[in-house]
């Protein structure tokens, strides 16, 4: 077993700061904060899909992060004051970008620019790619996705249909087709998203 803060090479790395804000102080270890978040993400899941939301919506889409893990990180649903090694540099970046992509959304549906899976797959990769909170943003966005297909007429999508915390091929799998998306190919992440 890892110490609750050893980070795998594709998982963002926590700041000593962003460390202090772990709400459980009984957490020592990965697979214990993996679980806790786990349960808060379900809970918050139960709660995006309970009735129409506005995905499409950045005070919405704050929100959602902060209900996914807001019994873990104090920060949850605070985008990150900090630079990563992935995602927009510098942080003061994030809230501009964040609007551009809803934006975009929107004038993809008015358009129907894309069909609805791949629209909802563009929106999750613009938002992961942004990376606007210092951890959760794969399984915020994915959420988000999620939602936005289903406001479309789709069906969620399955993601690998497996839990993509502990490295494993499904994770490997989901990094990879990001890679391509960063490479402006969508297709190994849209049937990635149906796998």
């Amino acid at each position: 077993m890892t110490d609750a803060f050893h980070a795998d090479d594709d998982a963002t790395p926590l700041t000593p700061e962003e460390r202090e804000g772990l709400i459980p102080t009984h957490i020592t270890l990965r697979g214990e904060l993996n679980e806790l978040e786990q349960n808060n993400v379900a809970e918050a899941d139960r709660w995006a899909f309970e009735r129409k939301r506005n995905v499409l919506d950045e005070a919405f889409l704050k929100n959602l992060h902060r209900r996914m893990l807001n019994k873990v990180w104090r920060w949850a649903g605070e985008y990150r004051q900090t630079e990563k090694n992935i995602g927009i540099n510098p942080p003061y970046r994030i809230p501009p970008e964040i609007r551009q992509i809803i934006e975009d959304a929107k004038f993809w549906i008015e358009n129907k620019s894309y069909a609805p899976d791949e629209l909802a797959v563009r929106f999750h990769h613009r938002l992961v790619f942004v990376h606007p909170f210092a951890n959760g943003n794969g399984r915020w966005s994915r959420v988000a996705a999620d939602m936005l297909v289903v406001q479309q007429g789709g069906k969620r999508f399955t993601w690998g249909s497996a839990n993509l915390q502990p490295a494993g091929d499904v994770r490997r799998a989901y990094v990879d087709a990001l890679h391509a998306a960063d490479d402006h190919d969508l297709d190994p992440l849209i049937k990635f998203a149906r796998s």
